[in-house]
């Protein structure tokens, strides 16, 4: 008897493991405030790895061999007593099919991420109350992560995932903390979240699903026609170009993708649309231009 209880602890459990849909690599780098105790940020490492990994985000069914690779890496800027001053750098990606490389989707930078944090304090979320902006930053990145992968499974495939972050950014408004708000010219993150759910601007989810569910993963297959389809939705960016204040989600876009895009389009290639691809990158990312500079 208690062997078949062990078996069903056993399994139960290997089960709940393999559902998780994140794997994510967190560092907490304090090496900026030497001198410090460091044993908190060691233990804020482990605990916010243990939470992002072992909670289940969604009601998916999820193999392990399908979980969404990540990174958060929190860079500690000062400390007094309990209260941090940090920035976060958030980057994710997924695999292309029939093919061994991995294709990245996210790669932002939060340099308003200010929290307390007492050491071996529960994390812990409450979706119908702002707690604190350490459990409620990481959360809304876990499910912008989730969201904007799943968008590049399915047309809008992460809708419900990213609905999921708009509430975190409601409730967190409740906080007055700066980067929650509603501050016109600022990129954060409810600019981030209004941004992607936003209809007029619904261009960039459709670019990224047809970038790589039309595009990378055909890569191997079919390459001229993969080209094809990426150089096309590129091109559709342009219809959001100057929608919106700072053009935050072209950025979001090519901070992620343009040393990728300068890799298959280096060598020469003869795909009918990629001359005016070109003349778009410089028109709609000239912050890239040095780059866009290396394309045949």
């Amino acid at each position: 008897m208690r062997k078949i209880a062990f078996l069903i602890i056993f399994f139960s459990f290997i089960f709940n493991l393999s559902s998780q849909e994140l794997n994510c690599l967190v560092t907490v780098n304090s090496e900026q405030i030497a001198g410090s105790n460091q044993q908190v940020f060691g233990t804020l490492q482990k605990a916010l790895t243990e939470y992002i990994n072992q909670t289940k985000w969604t009601n998916r069914t999820v193999k392990s061999e399908e979980r969404v690779d990540c990174a958060m890496t929190i860079i500690i800027n000062s400390r007094d007593n309990n209260t941090f001053t940090a920035s976060l750098q958030v980057q994710s990606s997924r695999p292309v099919y029939n093919s061994s490389y991995v294709t990245p989707i996210l790669n932002l930078k939060d340099n308003e991420f200010n929290f307390n944090y007492n050491e071996f304090d529960p994390l812990i979320y409450n979706k119908n109350q702002f707690d604190n902006n350490l459990v409620s930053t990481i959360v809304f990145y876990v499910y912008v992560i989730l969201g904007l992968d799943a968008d590049t499974f399915a047309l809008k495939g992460g809708e419900t995932e990213l609905k999921e972050a708009q509430n975190v950014m409601l409730q967190a408004q409740q906080s007055g903390i700066g980067s929650w708000q509603n501050v016109v010219g600022e990129q954060n993150k409810f600019l981030l979240i209004d941004n992607l759910l936003s209809g007029k601007l619904d261009a960039y989810r459709k670019t990224m699903y047809n970038y790589h569910r039309n595009g990378f993963d055909y890569l191997t297959d079919a390459k001229s026609k993969a080209q094809q389809a990426i150089e096309d939705s590129i091109l559709s960016l342009e219809s959001i170009f100057n929608k919106s204040v700072g053009n935050y989600l072209i950025r979001l876009f090519f901070d992620a993708k343009s040393d990728e895009i300068v890799s298959i389009y280096s060598e020469p290639t003869k795909t009918s649309r990629k001359q005016r691809m070109l003349q778009a990158l410089k028109r709609i990312s000239p912050n890239n231009n040095p780059k866009w500079r290396k394309l045949n």
